[in-house]
């Protein structure tokens, strides 16, 4: 079904809504899938904070128009499904990775972060990004292993000094 103008002009200010927002995209060739696969990714993509839209190339272009995303309109080629990271940079990289593994249909073709477009090539680096709380731990469990350290070697001195005193005594 065509949009009318009117139609177009909400599609596109939707899309750019969400790229001024996100911090990672990726932009999918989708031909070949089926309603219920295509189901299936927008489900998962609602539980881990993607954004996931299917929009015409030349809307998509409009969209991302003034964004860091603006890099990937080169790319926008054929039919795409664009995926937006809305909680970590990794989520979106993450959910197409994952669902192009069990579906060969769905192709990568562009992965933009930080104001750069890679090649798909990068997909698997950028899916490998820890997510908000995997970062977060990761960051206590360096700022807590100096802590821990001092603390056993404390006790450890302790430990030597009353055997050291008892050995006296």
């Amino acid at each position: 079904m065509a949009l009318n103008l009117d139609s177009k002009k909400v599609v596109v200010d939707e899309v750019a809504q969400y790229a001024k927002k996100a911090y990672s995209a990726v932009a999918a060739e989708y031909r070949g899938l089926t309603v219920v696969e295509l189901t299936a990714l927008r489900v998962t993509a609602r539980e881990t904070g993607v954004y996931l839209r299917v929009v015409k190339n030349s809307l998509a272009k409009r969209a991302i128009a003034g964004t860091e995303f603006e890099c990937m309109q080169d790319g926008l080629v054929g039919p795409l499904i664009l995926a937006f990271s809305m909680e970590d940079p990794g989520s979106a990289a993450r959910l197409i990775n994952d669902f192009a593994k069990s579906n060969d249909k769905l192709i990568a073709k562009v992965v933009a972060f930080d104001g750069v477009a890679h090649d798909a090539s990068e997909l698997a680096r950028l899916a490998s990004l820890p997510t908000r709380d995997q970062g977060i731990s990761l960051i206590m469990a360096v700022m807590k292993a100096p802590v821990g350290k001092l603390a056993r070697t404390l006790a450890a001195l302790r430990d030597q000094m009353q055997e050291s005193e008892a050995e006296a005594a």
